[in-house]
C-alpha cells in the first residue's frame, strides 16, 4: 500500500515537473480561452464605445516607428498584425462620459494590436473580423474566437491611451516566427510618451489617427 501512495507522488511530481519546463519555455503564452481579455474597471458604459481596423501605416504613426524599419520591411509595415483604434465616436463619447460624471467616468480609450505567427493567417482574420466592433464584444468575438490558438498578453497605459498586445500563434507551436515584428511594436510602446489629449485628431474632418502631443504637453 505504502509502495503505490509512493509511485503515486512521484508520478504526479514527474507530471507537475513537466509542466512547470512547458510554462518556463514558452512562459507567456496561454491558450486563447485561458488568456485574459480587456478589462473595464466597472465602467460598463465603455463596453458601447468602438474600436476600428487601423490601415498599416496609421500603425507606424502611432509607434512613432522610425524609418530605417519601414525600409527594411520591403513592402507593408509589420504584415503579421491587426490594429484597432478608437473611432471619433469613442474620443468624443468617452470626454462626454468624462464631463457628465464630474470627472469619475474614465477618459482612456483602449488600442488592440494583434501580432500573428504569420501573414496567411493574418488575412484569414482579415476575413472573418469585422471592420468596427464594439468594445465590449472584443473578448468574445476576437480573443475566445480565436479557437485552437494560443495567445500571449501584453498591457501598456500610455496616458489616455491603454495599449493591449496579443502574440498569436497556432495552439502547441514552439517560438514565434514574427518575433522580430513583435520585439519592434513592444519596444516602440514602451518607449512612447504618455499621451494627454487625443482629441486632436478631430481638428481636421480627414484625419484619421491618433496625433501626438506636442512636445511642451508631454507628460512627466
Amino acid at each position: 500500500m505504502e509502495e503505490k501512495e509512493k509511485k503515486k507522488q512521484q508520478k504526479q511530481t514527474k507530471n507537475k515537473s513537466k509542466s512547470k519546463s512547458k510554462s518556463t519555455t514558452d512562459p507567456h503564452f496561454k491558450p486563447s480561452s485561458d488568456v485574459k481579455g480587456i478589462r473595464f474597471g466597472g465602467q460598463f458604459i465603455v463596453k458601447s464605445f468602438t474600436v476600428r481596423r487601423a490601415a498599416p501605416f496609421e500603425l507606424l504613426s502611432l509607434l512613432d516607428v522610425s524609418s530605417s524599419h519601414q525600409s527594411r520591411s520591403h513592402g507593408l509595415p509589420f504584415p503579421s498584425t491587426i490594429t484597432y483604434l478608437p473611432t471619433n465616436f469613442t474620443i468624443l463619447a468617452h470626454h462626454a462620459w468624462h464631463t457628465l460624471t464630474l470627472g469619475l467616468g474614465t477618459k482612456k480609450s483602449k488600442v488592440l494590436l494583434f501580432v500573428f505567427e504569420t501573414e496567411n493567417m493574418k488575412l484569414a482574420m482579415d476575413r472573418l473580423w469585422p471592420p468596427m466592433i464594439p468594445l465590449g464584444e472584443v473578448n468574445r468575438k476576437l480573443i475566445r474566437g480565436l479557437t485552437g490558438c494560443e495567445m500571449a498578453r501584453f498591457k501598456f497605459r500610455k496616458g489616455c491611451l491603454t495599449f493591449y498586445l496579443y502574440a498569436v500563434r497556432r495552439l502547441g507551436m514552439a517560438g514565434f516566427p514574427r518575433a522580430e515584428d513583435l520585439r519592434t511594436i513592444l519596444e516602440s510602446v514602451v518607449e512612447l510618451k504618455d499621451f494627454l489629449d487625443h482629441t486632436a485628431m478631430l481638428a481636421l474632418p480627414s484625419q484619421r489617427s491618433i496625433s501626438f502631443s506636442p512636445p511642451v504637453a508631454m507628460a512627466h
